[in-house]
């Protein structure tokens, strides 16, 4: 049996199991179909955001790289059909959606980490000062501690977003 046999476009059904249930998707194999759900130019952009502390709508149009507001949309509604994402209505406005990651969105954030150390090795460009903090605070420290610290710091910053009224 061969990992890259084709299949027709993904789509997927969210059961109460901690993993993701995929059906009809276009390949077997597991990269493949991890880039067709988080792959595209924007989904990780988000995922980072919300790494961020930037919660809601305005706050991703605000990021520095101006995703236009139907990409957005599209996003938003994409990770969260895939229960990377969820929100809740903020206390005080009931217009605005306050977005959070869920353990399976969490999980990704190795995936940013590996892309931004891949970044400061191979491109030669200035990057934001929030990344050249980042690198500067990350600089000598393992890996895994730097992902594990910095879920551990969202996942207090997310009980606390959940428990404000």
């Amino acid at each position: 049996m061969h990992w890259f046999t084709t299949r027709k476009k993904l789509d997927m059904k969210i059961e109460n199991t901690s993993k993701i249930a995929i059906q009809d998707n276009r390949s077997t194999c597991p990269v493949s179909t991890a880039l067709e759900i988080v792959g595209d130019q924007w989904s990780l952009i988000l995922i980072r955001d919300l790494f961020l502390q930037r919660t809601t709508f305005s706050d991703f149009r605000n990021s520095p790289e101006n995703i236009s507001t139907n990409i957005l949309s599209d996003r938003i509604h994409k990770l969260s059909h895939y229960n990377l994402i969820a929100h809740r209505v903020h206390p005080k406005n009931r217009k605005i959606k306050q977005y959070y990651l869920t353990e399976a969105g969490m999980k990704l954030y190795s995936m940013i980490y590996e892309l931004s150390m891949w970044s400061k090795e191979y491109l030669d460009m200035e990057f934001h000062p929030l990344s050249n903090e980042w690198y500067q605070n990350t600089d000598g420290v393992k890996r895994e501690k730097v992902i594990e610290e910095t879920i551990k710091e969202y996942k207090k910053f997310k009980e606390k977003l959940l428990m404000a009224s």
